[in-house]
């Protein structure tokens, strides 16, 4: 269990972000097509995990506009946001904010990538969705970087994130 806050109040997740140098856990998201998708979906590539509560609160929709900004000159990387939303939020924030260069993954069907990744709020006004987190893997995918944001309502460190994914 970690302990967060959330406007200065504590809050605790079901477990820890998995460990550097492990293997990610699998996770079954949902795509904007409500189509499934697993983490061999994307086998092969880096990847960035920006997970957070919701895509339609400022810290969350400030740290989609800037990993966009950063997906769209690196290819090489998928940069996936995960959150509670219903897929047709993410798609609509995306379309209006033109951030097509991220993939969005929701969790509407399963909350088991919460609990898998030890992100899920256990208490606190945000009980049930996840806390604010970056993890990013190799093309093994093995994890060579987590952040646990310590207070939810901040943005995760971007350049040390960006800088595991080189």
């Amino acid at each position: 269990m970690a302990n967060i806050t959330h406007r200065g109040h504590p809050v605790h997740t079901i477990g820890e972000l998995p460990a550097v140098g492990s293997r990610a856990p699998d996770f079954r998201l949902t795509d904007a097509n409500l189509n499934d998708v697993t983490l061999a979906d994307f086998r092969g590539k880096k990847k960035l995990l920006n997970i957070f509560p919701s895509i339609d609160t400022p810290t969350c929709a400030m740290s989609t506009r800037k990993f966009n900004e950063y997906a769209a000159g690196h290819p090489d990387a998928v940069i996936i946001m995960v959150s509670a939303d219903l897929p047709f939020a993410q798609q609509h924030f995306c379309s209006v904010e033109n951030t097509h260069n991220v993939r969005t993954l929701s969790m509407m069907r399963d909350r088991n990538f919460a609990k898998d990744y030890g992100v899920l709020l256990l208490d606190g006004l945000y009980r049930g969705i996840t806390a604010r987190a970056v993890v990013v893997l190799d093309e093994n995918d093995t994890v060579v970087y987590t952040q646990l944001v310590p207070e939810i309502r901040q943005e995760p460190d971007y350049e040390k994130a960006i800088a595991a994914l080189k």
